[in-house]
């Protein structure tokens, strides 16, 4: 299974179903969004592919409040980290966001993984 695939498969259920890759499909609140923004890359210099690849993934939980969305990040972080089918790290700490632009605003918060899996 994939990163992404079990990424949605530990999520979801912490936002009844509202967990989805790049972009939110709809406004209800609370909502997880994840996404790959980079990675790191194993080069074998006689050619061959590798079994493992990484995955820099963003986790980015929405909320009506700051304190709900940092509450729903934290048990995002236990279950990505505890997940037995790959390995995880957290590359730094929680970060606050607010979307001012809507109303009621709309609090968010983001936390970087490494994410290794079988290729």
């Amino acid at each position: 299974m994939s990163a992404e695939a079990t990424l949605h498969a530990l999520l979801a259920p912490l936002v009844s179903g509202k967990a989805w890759p790049d972009v939110a499909h709809d406004t209800v609140l609370p909502r997880i969004v994840f996404q790959q923004i980079s990675g790191r890359t194993i080069n074998y210099t006689e050619g061959t592919l590798p079994d493992k690849e990484n995955a820099r993934m963003q986790i980015a939980c929405w909320a009506a409040s700051r304190a709900s969305a940092i509450a729903l990040m934290k048990q995002a972080e236990a279950l990505i980290l505890a997940e037995p089918t790959f390995q995880a790290e957290a590359l730094g700490a929680r970060s606050s966001v607010v979307e001012t632009d809507v109303e009621p605003y709309v609090y968010g918060c983001r936390q970087d993984f490494s994410i290794w899996t079988a290729r």
